[in-house]
């Protein structure tokens, strides 16, 4: 990005301070740490390797205790290479150092892994009477979850090759592709992915069908390297779910996530069979936008009625702390030291990753947000959003470094709550019906874009892993193909989808990252509607309750969790409160698109 736009928005020093981690790649603490960590594995190997079934209660405890802090230590080194590498991707320096943490990590590992091993072949009886001495309470459910993982686990031995060569699989192909993405250009102009996708928001049509055409030559000259990257990322979980005699590709994930098959199969079937919603939206997009026809470079076109103007940093960062302050001080107080103490990074700069996380690090340190902020109102609610994740981090992280990993079921509730809070603030303040259609509008497609695309995605790679495992590796059009089906699924004939944007599966991050993640985006999204529909029904009452909820991290299942809200996820209706919401706000938007 120019740095004139960048000076212009106010991010040109926002930019996180590592500090906190380590002083720097060259940090003789690393080394250190290393070194420290190597002993420390192998000294609790020695003390309780062939043991663990054998402890009491008490012994155990030790074990556990012992175990998280090096582990948190552990975590702290893998944190700060990952988040160094995000702002250098294209620093050799940068490259060569995560994959040092990833090399040395994982010899460390593979010496823990027994605990695991011979926890979760202890028997039941023994087990349940262990579980059930109170001076296990807080590691309780820890323990439990690792029991699930029995009849899916490998030898010692294999379980230790895998970890030994796990720097050089699948991780290592993440690390290929953040590259890729991150060293490619775009257009004449040569722009970052970030800034051509940008333009996808723009009132005028023909700067978007540039940047769509930009884009796709951009992907297409890349498109045998990415092919690859993702056939080899299939081929691994297909052999590393062959070995752990997984069922399904995403039972895994699901297992992961500590949700039933079926409560994720009503998630999908309720959204799949909701699709005339974004279809009736798009239609009423087309009309309000004098189109005779809706292009894939159309979808994100900004209805007339919406301001297009540019929010400063300052500006976007009062708006987020306002809106969280006034649902709760404690919640703003929390995001307010991200700001205060350099916890984010938010200029679009070269070799810097695209998109936007928040990273958990470890609890003894704290979170740190990445965002790329081109100054939209979309980026407005991605602060808040990426925040939301950092407040959730910062409560979880009071129950310890095993407890504080939130399951991806839960881990969008702060975070599209956060969204959530923005938009109602910003709402309240129009009082003419172009304008409120505008931002009802800008708010569905946000939200289309969590939950109804999200599944969509979903359903995408449902045929591409079970394609991979049927009939090999797929070719580029096998890919766009499948690509194309399950996106017109969603569409029907509400846009038209070219031939071009068949390209576009290949710079999804999340389907190499985490393969079967982005259903938890549709899940948190309908979570959060019927949460918030609780709040607005339960005022106050409801605020301690729901941080109750983000500060019991991954401390039970989500079942359990949201047992306080009178919310039962195993029933199907469920999800259809959430998607009876989201009619709702299309028949908003059908009436104020009427009455315009």
């Amino acid at each position: 990005m120019n740095n004139d736009i960048v000076n212009n928005l106010g991010t040109e020093e926002v930019i996180w301070d590592l500090k906190d981690l380590y002083r720097g790649i060259d940090d003789p603490r690393v080394q250190e740490d290393i070194e420290k960590c190597q002993t420390w594995a192998s000294e609790i190997a020695d003390r309780y390797s062939g043991r663990i079934g054998k402890l009491m209660a008490n012994e155990l405890l030790s074990a556990l205790k012992e175990s998280e802090e090096l582990a948190t230590r552990l975590g702290r080194l893998s944190a700060f290479a990952q988040l160094n590498f995000a702002t250098h991707v294209n620093d050799p320096k940068a490259g060569a150092f995560l994959q040092q943490i990833k090399e040395s990590l994982s010899l460390i590992e593979k010496d823990l892994v027994f605990f695991d091993l011979e926890w979760a072949n202890v028997p039941d009886e023994r087990a349940d009477k262990l579980l059930s001495d109170p001076i296990l309470g807080h590691y309780r459910h820890y323990l439990q979850a690792i029991r699930r993982y029995r009849p899916h686990l490998l030898s010692q031995k294999e379980e230790q090759l895998l970890i030994e060569t796990s720097p050089v699989r699948h991780s290592s192909w993440i690390e290929l592709f953040e590259k890729v993405m991150a060293i490619q250009r775009f257009g004449k102009k040569m722009r970052t992915q970030q800034e051509v996708l940008s333009d996808l928001y723009s009132p005028d049509r023909g700067l978007r069908k540039i940047a769509a055409k930009d884009f796709t030559d951009g992907l297409r000259s890349q498109s045998y390297i990415l092919c690859h990257i993702f056939n080899t990322v299939l081929a691994d979980k297909m052999i590393d779910d062959r070995l752990r005699d997984y069922p399904d590709w995403i039972s895994s994930m699901n297992l992961a996530n500590e949700l039933d098959d079926t409560t994720v199969e009503s998630l999908i079937t309720a959204v799949t069979d909701r699709y005339d919603i974004v279809q009736r939206y798009y239609r009423l997009k087309q009309r309000l936008l004098g189109l005779e026809e809706l292009f894939d470079y159309d979808r994100y076109a900004p209805l007339p009625y919406l301001p297009q103007r540019v929010v400063k940093w300052e500006e976007a960062r009062e708006i987020v702390l306002n809106a969280y302050k006034r649902f709760s001080p404690k919640m703003s107080s929390i995001a307010r030291r991200f700001f205060e103490e350099h916890w984010i990074h938010a200029p679009v700069l070269p070799g810097k990753t695209g998109g936007a996380f928040a990273h958990p690090v470890v609890p003894q340190v704290h979170p740190y947000v990445l965002l790329n902020y081109v100054g939209n109102l979309r980026d407005v609610e991605t602060l808040a959003h990426e925040l939301g994740h950092g407040i959730h981090q910062v409560l979880a992280g009071r129950q310890g470094y095993f407890n504080s990993s939130t399951p991806l079921s839960l881990a969008e509730t702060a975070s599209v709550f956060g969204e959530m809070l923005v938009f109602k603030d910003i709402i309240k303040g129009l009082e003419s019906p172009k304008e409120k259609l505008g931002l009802i509008a800008a708010k569905l497609e946000s939200i289309f874009a969590t939950v109804f695309r999200q599944v969509a995605m979903n359903r995408f790679e449902d045929e591409i892993h079970k394609r991979r495992r049927t009939e090999g590796e797929l070719s580029p059009d096998k890919f766009s193909d499948l690509w194309l089906q399950t996106q017109r699924a969603m569409f029907g004939d509400s846009v038209t989808l070219t031939d071009d944007y068949g390209i576009w599966w290949s710079y999804i991050s999340h389907f190499v990252h985490a393969p079967g993640y982005v259903y938890a985006y549709a899940f948190g999204e309908l979570l959060v509607l019927s949460l918030y529909a609780i709040y607005k029904r339960e005022g106050e009452d409801f605020v301690p309750l729901y941080l109750d909820l983000l500060s019991a991290g991954g401390s039970d299942t989500a079942y359990e969790l949201l047992r306080p809200f009178g919310i039962d996820l195993h029933h199907s209706d469920f999800w259809h409160q959430g998607l009876d919401l989201i009619d709702k706000m299309v028949e908003e938007a059908e009436r104020l698109g009427d009455q315009i």
